[in-house]
């Protein structure tokens, strides 16, 4: 089984078990936990969820994998049902009538934070490190990302979701990716405790993470510790400002961090970059509804691959032949049209071709409605 249940009095934990793929989100395990979270949500005997990974990773990602083959044998709308369903899944997440509790203990990427960030508590330890890679694999930064990484502190998601930055447990929490911190030899107790309490009330919740969590300290190079210098250059209109930004406040003081940061925009694909920032801005207005709406949108034109290529060959420089040498097409950023980026964000006029349809969501928690 590639997603184990188990019941625990009125608590069910959910774990991902492909832990030799770093538990990628296949489709049958979307699909899998599509069907779990909504029989639960229907079962008033559940409470509380427990979501977390086998292995060393909690979640790597979605399997883009399995996609790119369907793409590469001309099938990019095999694809996109992936995309519609792991998207409606990450709604039935954000909206849900009960809480969700994301055990964070190793590395968080892409389609992880899409399963986590959306549940209502999301507990990091020593061993998490998040990232969202998409732009070096000639993405963007989906899942309801455009959602979560606007809503981080000042221009923090930006930077996080643009240079595919990576964060470790102290920082998640610092920034607020992860609601809490604790050791991860204290989470088979942590663990027991939830299942002995099967609170269903949040508060109650949160009082017994706080007896096993704590605040760690940043460590002195955290680019957390850059957010004057991140707002200041994260905040420009466009990706060809964002870089000159940085390159000059290079000139002024000698920082890896800086150089470090322009030259994971200088690899990245030119049109992810731009599909990203857009993508982030326009985040920031919307509620997650709507967001997941509109990166539906904006995945079916990079399936298609008619405005750019750069996700099949990202991912067959990443991924498959892993010689880290991507052609991107356009290979500049000055040269990804304003016009070839609006595209991206269309309807995408194909012939059965339908927006993604989000389930209609009755009995919604104060918090979930915030979110819409």
């Amino acid at each position: 089984m590639k997603v184990l249940v188990e019941e625990k009095s009125s608590v069910r934990i959910f774990t991902l078990n492909r832990p030799k793929q770093l538990n990628a989100l296949s489709f049958a395990m979307v699909s899998g936990l599509l069907k779990l979270f909504t029989s639960c949500a229907e079962d008033s005997s559940v409470k509380l969820i427990i979501l977390k990974g086998r292995g060393r990773a909690f979640c790597a990602g979605g399997d883009v994998a399995a996609v790119v083959r369907d793409i590469s044998q001309g099938n990019w709308r095999l694809g996109a049902e992936y995309f519609r369903k792991e998207y409606t899944l990450n709604y039935l997440m954000a909206t849900y009538n009960k809480p969700q509790v994301s055990l964070l203990d190793g590395i968080v990427m892409g389609g992880g934070a899409g399963a986590s960030m959306h549940g209502r508590f999301r507990v990091a330890t020593e061993n998490s490190l998040f990232a969202m890679p998409e732009t070096a694999l000639g993405l963007f930064p989906d899942v309801g990302a455009s959602y979560f990484l606007s809503r981080l502190p000042g221009f923090f998601g930006e930077y996080v979701g643009l240079t595919g930055a990576r964060l470790d447990g102290a920082e998640m929490l610092a920034c607020g990716i992860a609601t809490h911190f604790v050791r991860s030899e204290r989470l088979t107790l942590f663990e027991e405790a939830l299942c002995k309490a099967s609170p269903s009330d949040p508060l109650v919740i949160s009082s017994i993470i706080n007896e096993f969590s704590e605040v760690p300290n940043l460590k002195e190079k955290s680019s957390y510790h850059k957010l004057n210098i991140i707002n200041k250059c994260f905040s420009r209109r466009t990706i060809e400002e964002i870089i000159a930004a940085l390159e000059r406040e290079g000139v002024q003081r000698k920082d890896d961090w800086i150089s470090f940061s322009i030259q994971s925009l200088k690899k990245a694909s030119p049109t992810s970059l731009k599909l990203s920032l857009r993508s982030i801005r326009e985040g920031r207005l919307q509620g997650i509804g709507k967001c997941l709406v509109r990166e539906f949108r904006m995945v079916c034109h990079v399936l298609r691959g008619e405005v750019s290529k750069d996700f099949t060959e990202g991912c067959r420089a990443i991924l498959l032949d892993k010689d880290k040498n991507p052609k991107w097409e356009p290979s500049k950023i000055e040269l990804v049209s304003d016009e070839m980026i609006d595209r991206c964000f269309s309807k995408v006029k194909d012939d059965g071709w339908e927006d993604l349809q989000l389930p209609v969501r009755s009995d919604l928690a104060s918090y979930a409605i915030a979110k819409l």
